[in-house]
């Protein structure tokens, strides 16, 4: 089971909930005035209780697409991975055998459904199986990917020790590559 190194306000009956009776500075803080946090990814609706998850949110410039398809497909596509992520990835295919679990194949990476802003990614595989969602708020202009993982047996577990000490890092890497790949366009025909 997953635990946070660091106890969390919710953990100790904190909510959002403002008691002061001001009114909220911002309009995104008027909305959630008196409502508990809540969080919803098509990843954890499909994985409600995974062995490994993450949630890794970054800003991206004003002007990219708000179609999580168009994210998930750039996030995954071979020029968002940065070089040394790409050696990872190949690293890992030559390796896995020797524990025996296959290779990934082709198109492993592609999206499985969209569902509001949302693109999840589902892959069920001997060793593990892995969601990902990719979600865009196109009003605050943030791309959040959601990953959760349950894994299966003693392969699974050891595929994952090392994969869990990288995968914030490379999502976030990812992330940040593919906003920039989708502003790109865009800033090159507004200077035409």
């Amino acid at each position: 089971m997953l635990q946070s190194p660091v106890p969390s306000p919710y953990d100790q009956g904190v909510t959002t909930e403002d008691l002061s009776g001001e009114t909220p500075e911002h309009p995104q803080d008027l909305a959630r005035a008196g409502s508990s946090p809540v969080f919803r990814s098509l990843a954890l609706d499909s994985i409600p209780v995974p062995d490994y998850a993450d949630v890794i949110v970054v800003p991206v410039p004003a002007g990219c697409p708000s179609d999580p398809r168009i994210w998930a497909e750039t996030l995954f596509s071979p020029q968002s991975m940065p070089a040394w992520v790409t050696a990872l990835m190949g690293l890992r295919q030559a390796l896995v055998g020797l524990v025996g679990i296959s290779r990934a194949p082709a198109g492993v990476f592609d999206v499985a459904g969209v569902r509001g802003e949302e693109a999840l990614i589902s892959v069920d595989d001997t060793h593990l199986d892995f969601r990902c969602g990719v979600a865009y708020d196109a009003g605050a202009r943030l791309l959040r990917v959601t990953t959760a993982v349950r894994l299966k047996g003693w392969r699974g577990r050891l595929y994952f020790a090392p994969v869990r000490l990288l995968h914030p890092l490379v999502v976030h890497s990812m992330m940040v590559r593919a906003a920039a790949r989708l502003h790109e366009p865009r800033v090159r025909s507004s200077r035409a």
